[in-house]
């Protein structure tokens, strides 16, 4: 686990404490609340519970920004969901959900939590995806227009070097301004990473039938940052 703490000030003369942490146990999970604005996909308490959840699956990694006990943002990592084309590869673990609070946003914390989930050695065992689908788009808050927050996604994930491939995979083709962002780990065998490449587009002769895995874990996908 690795642990930092952050001062993000609102105002020259009140600074506030903020920790990024992770990956969060479930039991100190629990102790926490979320910030009553974290309720892009369900209400607080339920989203905790499933936080606490992926915190408890042998791959899941959840990691938090708090502010005294107070979560204010998060961001999840697991496998990809059982109905997935990426839940065929054994070495890809899915960027899933990051959230941060409205009130928050503008202090760089989504940032934060991406560079500190990318500083755990074991993100370069795997291929790390997240597929990112307009419709979960804040875009009425942030009033960017769909294709300058596409842009914006992509330069945020771009900060810790995913970066964007062109799939077939039918979520992704569904609209122009969906995109599939990917960062190969520095340890992951020249044998997965063809895997990889080969899955991209499933017109290709699937030549690692070998490695169809059996379905993981529903994930959620929506970037709230």
């Amino acid at each position: 686990m690795s642990i930092t703490c952050c001062e993000i000030c609102f105002a020259e003369t009140v600074p506030r404490k903020v920790l990024i942490e992770g990956p969060v146990k479930a039991a100190d999970l629990k102790k926490l609340y979320l910030n009553e604005n974290l309720n892009n996909f369900r209400p607080p308490e339920r989203q905790k519970e499933a936080l606490v959840g992926i915190s408890q699956l042998p791959e899941g990694m959840v990691y938090i920004a708090s502010n005294n006990n107070e979560i204010i943002g998060y961001i999840t990592f697991h496998f990809p969901d059982q109905y997935s084309r990426w839940s065929k590869h054994p070495k890809i673990l899915e960027l899933g959900a990051i959230e941060v609070c409205p009130d928050w946003r503008r202090y760089k914390i989504g940032t934060e939590l991406l560079k500190e989930a990318f500083l755990n050695p074991v993100m370069e065992e795997y291929i790390v995806v997240t597929t990112e689908f307009y419709w979960h788009w804040d875009l009425e808050r942030n009033k960017l227009g769909l294709f300058n927050y596409q842009r914006m996604l992509s330069k945020f994930f771009g900060t810790v070097g995913l970066k964007r491939r062109n799939t077939d995979d039918p979520d992704i083709t569904e609209h122009p301004a969906n995109v599939l962002m990917v960062k190969i780990g520095n340890k992951t065998s020249r044998k997965d990473v063809a895997l990889f490449e080969n899955m991209l587009f499933e017109d290709k002769p699937d030549v690692h039938a070998e490695y169809v895995y059996p379905g993981r874990v529903v994930g959620i996908h929506e970037p709230r940052i």
